[in-house]
């Protein structure tokens, strides 16, 4: 059976991990949003409505990274060594966010890499969104998937 570490006597808590040691931690995550070809060379060309869509998803995913433990409840706030933002243009209509997050502690950076991810593609969303509109109101082609961990170490430098 899965041993949830969180929640004790139905109630949640944050783990005391004061007795683990402190290690070198990094994390990566990526996610994706695809979004209508125009809006993805208005991104390319620096014509988008709001201004450089990549430079402000990339502030939004360090800030993310940074108050993570204020938006997950049960997450240790850390003292972070380094956060990283990188995009990338995959080929099928989308841009891949990409976050490295590293800390000397005693917990993992998984959560913060994760929540980078997060806000970097909602920035990107909102900062496209009327781009992406069709004539109804919707957004037929935008969507965020495949945010996920892609790489979790723990004591190597």
């Amino acid at each position: 059976m899965v041993e949830f570490t969180h929640i004790a006597d139905d109630r949640a808590h944050m783990v005391d991990v004061s007795a683990k040691p402190d290690v070198v931690r990094t994390a990566i995550a990526a996610g994706r949003i695809y979004l209508r070809p125009e809006t993805l060379e208005a991104i390319r060309s620096g014509t988008a409505v709001k201004g450089n869509v990549l430079a402000t998803a990339r502030v939004a995913a360090t800030l993310a990274v940074k108050d993570t433990s204020r938006i997950i409840p049960m997450c240790h706030p850390l003292a972070l060594g380094g956060v990283e933002v990188e995009f990338e243009e995959t080929g099928e209509d989308a841009i891949e966010a990409r976050v490295s997050v590293r800390s000397y502690g005693k917990t993992g950076v998984e959560m913060e890499a994760l929540t980078g991810v997060s806000a970097a593609l909602l920035t990107v969303w909102d900062m496209v969104k009327s781009a992406e509109k069709d004539e109804d109101g919707q957004y037929p082609v935008t969507r965020i998937e495949g945010i996920r961990v892609i790489k979790k170490t723990k004591g190597t430098v």
